[in-house]
């Protein structure tokens, strides 16, 4: 890649030191940047990059993903993202900001919009409303004491596992490509090289957290977080890749709770379609920011 690249920095959240990236430019409108679960703030270089010269671009770390401090007790709960959401914009003295925000990066940052509409001019949604409404109807069919059950259990397992460790930062980068077969060679190094830290005995691991892939049994009731929703009043584009796994919001309902929204199906793409097809990925944000500048 031809560029410097951003600058580090930190604040607090709940007690814990979390990471963004700031590329720059801080007279311009600010813009963040949110990416998704399992992910890190440098996945969106490439984007970066192109949005530098006309944003103001952050880049946050979820905590326990990156470089952010991972929590305690293993709290990744959808409200403790919002609050550290919350207090990036409150820490850097943002009065409005935009947001392109990925997955559970979007989720929150969905969620942040509803709450604070005043905060946001311009929303971009990457496959970012959580768990799609028939999930969500056969979760809560399982009862709420079956559901903490699995929960503890799944909490003991994380306890006990040891994150993986790769041999060499080749076989790191061969499990990214394997995980999403959309990337570029230069692509999936870039992720591996910014996704993963160096062991004491020479081999690498991924920097989340194991604590991660165990989701908070108990959220908001799914009529809450809609009526969150349609509190938004910025415009919201969303792009959904036709071959996530993912139901498209168009086709479960989920449009009808947004005030402003406009909806991309992308064909030939998968759940990181800000990589699968980027090009296409940057006309589409381009031109949505500067229509709604």
């Amino acid at each position: 890649m031809d560029f410097l690249g951003p600058t580090s920095h930190s604040f607090m959240s709940q007690r814990l030191r979390l990471h963004y990236v700031d590329w720059g430019n801080p007279e311009a409108p600010p813009l963040i940047l949110q990416h998704g679960g399992r992910d890190h703030c440098r996945s969106w270089d490439w984007v970066a990059e192109q949005l530098r010269h006309d944003w103001h671009v952050i880049a946050p770390d979820l905590r326990g993903h990156g470089d952010s401090a991972w929590s305690p007790d293993g709290d990744y709960s959808t409200m403790a993202l919002v609050y550290d959401f919350a207090q990036l914009v409150h820490t850097l003295g943002f009065e409005q900001v935009a947001i392109v925000g990925h997955s559970l990066g979007g989720n929150v940052a969905t969620r942040f919009a509803g709450l604070y509409p005043d905060k946001v001019g311009k929303f971009v949604n990457i496959e970012g409303l959580g768990f799609t409404p028939s999930v969500i109807v056969e979760d809560e069919a399982r009862g709420y004491a079956v559901r903490v059950r699995d929960w503890i259990e799944k909490r003991r397992k994380a306890s006990g596992r040891l994150p993986r460790r790769y041999p060499t930062i080749e076989t790191a980068y061969a499990r990214m490509k394997e995980e999403n077969s959309y990337l570029s060679d230069e692509q999936a190094r870039h992720l591996t090289i910014h996704g993963t830290s160096r062991n004491e005995d020479g081999t690498w691991s991924w920097k989340f957290d194991n604590y991660l892939n165990v989701w908070n049994p108990i959220d908001v009731p799914a009529q809450e977080i809609y009526k969150v929703w349609s509190a938004i009043t910025c415009p919201v584009l969303l792009l959904w890749g036709k071959n996530s796994w993912f139901s498209s919001p168009g086709e479960d309902g989920r449009l009808d709770y947004l005030q402003k929204p406009e909806l991309h199906v992308y064909e030939d793409a998968g759940h990181w379609l800000h990589h699968d097809q980027f090009d296409r990925f940057m006309r589409d944000v381009t031109r949505f920011l500067n229509d709604h500048a």
